[in-house]
């Protein structure tokens, strides 16, 4: 889709950074079937614990590279304040993932751009433009097509995950606005050191002996997670946030896809004409930015 809708056009910076979004959205969900598959046995603050712990092994050797000791201490309590509200996320989502479907904890968490666009406008300054706000809220229709509130009783773990949107959309803003000043590598490492930190209290208060099965479903989540957010912060460094949001929406099909092929989750109507929604608004998005781009080319 990408190399016909961008064929004849620069690769900008906002392209780039859909592009970075769309690998981040096919390993992020990755991480949702690995989480399905982790089942309900284990407490979600264990889990979010073990998944960051895993995280640590991997950015180890970064962190002996980088130095993470030698950022500007003034940079440190921004970081841990991101942390917190990243893991308050972390686990709302964990608990989401233990009691509802893999479409819906995928189309309840577009509420996410909505927030993140937003608050990229009014906190980020930048610059407000119709035609993203539009992809946004048509993709956001798609959602509530598949979710269908009023017309189903909704589960705690809707709420859940509800309550996960605005905590993660305040992270990715955070998340864009570091990009300013610190490597996405090192986004990500401050982001697993002080997730790690923030999950150690409370995971002790729940602890309980794991298993390998579990302890190799959360390794392999940490894996995809730990590149996923790589992948996103270069996206957001990259593209602006408005830009690059409403490509996470397509992650809604390969949740759906797989969550009918490895859990038997079948989806009804609905959820594929939600689906076709959000991939048309999203496609929709492409080509305005390309023709946006064409345009600022010729005027230049």
């Amino acid at each position: 889709m990408l190399s016909y809708l961008f064929k004849g056009a620069p690769l900008s910076g906002n392209l780039r950074g859909i592009a970075w979004m769309l690998l981040t959205g096919t390993l992020f969900v990755g991480v949702v079937v690995a989480v399905r598959y982790l089942g309900t046995e284990m407490h979600p603050i264990q889990a979010a614990f073990i998944r960051y712990c895993f995280g640590i092994i991997l950015i180890l050797p970064s962190l002996t590279r980088m130095g993470v000791l030698s950022l500007n201490p003034q940079r440190l309590g921004f970081h841990g304040l991101r942390g917190l509200i990243h893991s308050g996320g972390v686990m709302l989502w964990f608990f989401a993932m233990s009691r509802i479907p893999i479409a819906e904890i995928t189309a309840l968490g577009f509420t996410t751009p909505i927030f993140a666009t937003l608050g990229a406008t009014f906190f980020l300054g930048e610059r407000f433009k119709s035609f993203r706000m539009i992809a946004i809220l048509v993709g956001f229709l798609g959602a509530l097509m598949i979710l269908r509130p009023g017309f189903r009783v909704i589960d705690i773990g809707a709420f859940a995950q509800l309550g996960a949107a605005p905590l993660f959309a305040c992270s990715y803003l955070m998340a864009k606005s570091a990009t300013r000043k610190e490597s996405s590598a090192m986004i990500v490492v401050l982001l697993s050191v002080s997730c790690t930190l923030v999950l150690a209290v409370p995971a002790l208060l729940v602890w309980r002996e794991p298993i390998l099965p579990e302890l190799m479903l959360l390794a392999v989540t940490a894996v995809l997670a730990t590149a996923g957010h790589y992948c996103m912060t270069r996206a957001l460094k990259a593209g602006e946030v408005s830009a690059v949001q409403p490509f996470t929406f397509i992650q809604l099909v390969w949740a759906t896809i797989l969550g009918l092929i490895l859990f038997d989750e079948s989806p009804d109507v609905w959820i594929w004409c939600g689906g076709a929604v959000i991939v048309g608004a999203a496609s929709w998005m492409a080509h305005k930015e390309v023709r946006a781009i064409k345009s600022r080319a010729c005027s230049g």
